[in-house]
């Protein structure tokens, strides 16, 4: 299960404004590289919707089936938020809905 825990407000490549609903996975414990010590963390992804604020609000809390995998991807370069380091990431988190099989025969998924 993914909880939506925030949202934002975006713009796609025509310039038009939409909003995103920022979602979180569960809990994972990761044992860190440098240390070897465990710490808690969250995978944490957005999607795109067509609801206006109003809408998103009330769907902070909501908890949807699926799960946030980790993608590879290009090499791209990511500051992160409160930081001014630069860091070259290879990988991305994308969610990836858990459908049940007998609906997948009768849906169209339009992504």
């Amino acid at each position: 299960m993914v909880t939506v825990v925030d949202f934002k407000k975006r713009v796609n490549s025509n310039d038009e404004e939409f909003i995103a609903l920022v979602i979180q996975g569960g809990v994972e414990m990761i044992q860190s590289k440098e240390t070897g010590r465990f710490y808690a963390t969250a995978r944490t992804t957005s999607i795109p919707s067509t609801f206006n604020e109003q809408v998103c609000k009330t769907l902070i809390g909501q908890q949807m089936p699926g799960t946030i995998k980790k993608v590879q991807t290009e090499p791209y370069e990511y500051t992160p938020p409160n930081s001014t380091e630069v860091l070259t990431l290879t990988h991305s988190f994308q969610y990836v809905p858990e459908i049940e099989p007998d609906l997948v025969k009768n849906t169209e998924l339009v992504f």
